[in-house]
Order: C-alpha cells, then sequence, then structure tokens
C-alpha cells in the first residue's frame, strides 16, 4: 500500500449512499458478505465505486475493498492504534 497520506478520507457511510458490506479481516460473516456481492469488482463507499485492493479512510479505520467487501485492516494512522 502507498503512504497512508495518499488514502483518500471518505468519512462515515451515508446510509441513503450505496456502500458495500464491511467486514473485519477475521471475521466468520466475511464469507457470507462475499456471498451477496460475488465477484465485484468494485466497492461503493456512499455512492463513489472503488477498484479491488483500494484503500481508503473511513472515520479513523482504513479499510480494503476486496472484490465487493471492505475489510478493516487496522486504523488509519499507524502511529495512534
Amino acid at each position: 500500500m502507498s503512504d497512508s497520506s495518499d488514502v483518500p478520507n471518505v468519512g462515515a457511510p451515508d446510509p441513503e449512499l450505496r456502500n458495500s458490506p464491511i467486514a473485519l479481516e477475521t471475521d466468520e460473516e466475511t464469507e457470507v458478505l462475499r456471498l451477496e456481492v460475488p465477484g465485484e469488482a468494485v466497492c461503493y463507499f456512499n455512492n463513489q465505486s472503488y477498484k479491488s485492493g483500494t484503500h481508503v479512510c473511513s472515520s479513523g479505520v482504513l479499510l480494503r475493498c476486496d472484490y465487493g467487501v471492505w475489510v478493516r485492516v487496522g486504523p488509519c494512522d499507524p502511529d495512534n492504534p
């Protein structure tokens, strides 16, 4: 991943806009979420699409788009977990 300053800060998800599901990297429900969006090449966050592999910062949490599901990968600021 690139420098954290290059990661867009997207704010909090707006429930009235299109958003892909968010899962913990070790969450057992991740596979269930993947079944809801099989093979998606992008994730959505507040109606904006992001290619699989893209990282964004939402409310201090670093998210990675993984084929239609946002996966929490840690804090946006690794110096302040």
